[in-house]
């Protein structure tokens, strides 16, 4: 069958649902002919498209049909809504000519799913959402928008999209509660979590690549990735500041908006460190680099984001400790695998308690870095990927079977 993948951001975007788009489209394109709707690039990308209103090429099986929306930079706010609302201009009427066998939408931008709900509408075909991160609900959390009436008229919308859909493939256990909550079937869910795939040789800790992302502390605590509007980041500053004179570094490998709002805050603090970015090539001796890796979900947003990073993390056989609600997914996963310790997003003595714990004992810490890779086999990113295309093929059959 033709599918349509509803995404603004596919490669060479580098934002983390692009990175998702292209494994979706690929696999699903390995048994359907598969087409992406994407914009012209705009985060962070590595290649420059001139305007054109629309723009074709395959890759690797995938056509690839880039609509000519704005492509400003996305670290001003206004902007970026100015690339969305091209997008979905140019994207709605082209996807309705294309009128493909089923609709799949992604998240970004935050409307995709209401936009990809009313293509599938108006063509008749059956429509799939995939969920990545759960708006207006993120939007809201996060305080990147005040409620409001616009803001409810958002959420009808939304609603009147999951409610269409023939399925609503979700990252975890937590935000499947979320979606039950909005009224959905459950026969209708289904968890596809993103998993991982095993990383190589890892360096060793005397590598001078991990010794420069340490500073020379005894015992590191990472967070690496986006610093975004999800993650208790006061807490964890103040956690850092009660392990001050404690010889333990908190490190964030990353950037994000708020990137420059935590480094004032953090102020003179010396056991806390940021670091940019590393090369893809770096990815294993960042994960080398921490002693125990963090991944924070801020309370109240659990189920409308799940962190992707645990599984890499998992992957590379690295303990965890994770700031979050012990009803996350997060924080659910890590404690009954024993590959590392929860805590309270909202206490910065329990953070650094649980730092202190970690660092005291050595072996334990190595067996939860076992265990870590152990739980990882769980997640392996081709089954989740081929469960996937599973669920698609079941939408378009009309079949209630779910996970």
């Amino acid at each position: 069958m033709h599918i349509l993948l509803f995404n603004e951001y596919y490669p060479p975007d580098t934002s983390a649902t692009a990175k998702i788009a292209v494994q979706i489209a690929e696999t699903l394109a390995q048994r359907h002919q598969v087409t992406v709707l994407a914009g012209r690039p705009s985060y962070d990308p590595d290649e420059f498209y001139p305007f054109a209103f629309l723009r074709r090429e395959t890759r690797n099986g995938v056509t690839v049909e880039r609509v000519g929306s704005t492509a400003y930079p996305r670290h001003r706010m206004r902007r970026r809504v100015s690339n969305y609302l091209t997008y979905l201009a140019l994207a709605v009427p082209r996807a309705i000519a294309l009128r493909p066998d089923l609709v799949l939408a992604m998240t970004d931008p935050p409307i995709a799913g209401i936009a990809g709900a009313f293509v599938a509408r108006r063509i008749g075909r059956p429509f799939v959402y995939n969920i990545q991160d759960m708006y207006p609900d993120m939007a809201v959390g996060g305080d990147i928008v005040k409620p409001s009436g616009w803001v409810r008229r958002w959420e009808k919308m939304h609603r009147r999209a999951l409610q269409q859909a023939a399925r609503v493939i979700v990252l975890g256990d937590d935000m499947r509660e979320r979606i039950l909550g909005k009224g959905v079937a459950a026969d209708r869910i289904a968890i596809v979590r993103h998993g991982t795939s095993f990383p190589g040789e890892m360096p060793e800790p005397s590598d001078p690549v991990v010794r420069e992302i340490r500073g020379g502390f005894d015992f590191v605590a990472i967070h690496a990735g986006n610093l975004g509007f999800y993650g208790a980041w006061a807490t964890l500053l103040a956690a850092a500041k009660i392990l001050g004179n404690e010889n333990t570094g908190l490190v964030f490998v990353g950037g994000g908006a708020n990137r420059e709002k935590l480094g004032a805050s953090a102020g003179d603090s010396a056991n806390i460190r940021f670091v940019p970015f590393r090369p893809v090539e770096q990815i294993p001796h960042v994960m080398m680099a921490g002693d125990v890796h963090i991944v924070t979900v801020r309370r109240g947003l659990e189920g409308v984001v799940v962190p992707s990073k645990l599984y890499s993390i998992l992957a590379a056989g690295r303990p965890v400790l994770a700031v979050a609600a012990s009803n996350s997914d997060v924080a659910r996963i890590v404690t009954e695998a024993g590959c590392g310790l929860a805590a309270d997003p909202d206490d910065p003595a329990a953070v650094a308690g649980a730092i202190r714990r970690l660092r005291a004992d050595r072996a334990q810490l190595a067996e939860m870095g076992r265990r870590a890779r152990e739980t990882a086999k769980r997640y392996v990113r081709v089954n989740e990927l081929r469960r996937f295309v599973e669920v698609v093929e079941e939408a378009a059959a009309g079949n209630n079977g779910t996970r």
